[in-house]
């Protein structure tokens, strides 16, 4: 498992230990990270990029900031009903934006590591806000999108 993808799902496990004024408080249980779509299914999760380690961030290319959101969304396509499901290359495009409205600039990159695959996208935040993440992902020969939403509340220091 590559490191980001490690960090990812260390992510979904964040908050056991630390105390609720050091990190922004989730506007959605963490158990909703992903959406089923028959075959597929699409695993997304956002977190404040200062959340990283050091290493992961340069890796990537992201700078750490408690100004800073990063949106990590995977496509895995099912292979069988018990097998693990596999990662696929799919288009992924994301409308970011707070609750007043005001679009945020994100563009996705795509991510390969191994076999993993996925796409990450980082939006500016200021003090408290609840910002809402519209994606949109097609998998590779498909030819509908699949939609989901998440809606998380960020807080800067």
């Amino acid at each position: 498992m590559g490191p980001l993808l490690a960090l990812f799902a260390a992510t979904l496990l964040v908050g056991c230990t630390e105390k609720p004024e050091q990190r922004a408080m989730p506007a959605q249980a963490l158990d909703e990270t992903f959406k089923d779509f028959g075959n597929y299914e699409v695993h997304f999760n956002a977190l404040r990029t200062d959340e990283l380690t050091p290493e992961i961030a340069r890796a990537y290319g992201i700078q750490r900031s408690a100004n800073r959101v990063m949106l990590n969304v995977t496509v895995l396509r099912k292979e069988a009903e018990h097998a693990p499901r596999k990662p696929v290359e799919a288009t992924v495009a994301v409308d970011a934006y707070n609750l007043n409205g005001q679009l945020k600039d994100m563009e996705m990159r795509r991510v390969s590591e191994g076999e993993a695959i996925y796409s990450i996208g980082e939006v500016t935040i200021a003090g408290t806000e609840i910002l809402v993440f519209d994606i949109n992902v097609t998998p590779q020969g498909e030819s509908a999108p699949f939609n989901v939403k998440l809606k998380r509340e960020f807080v800067s220091n």
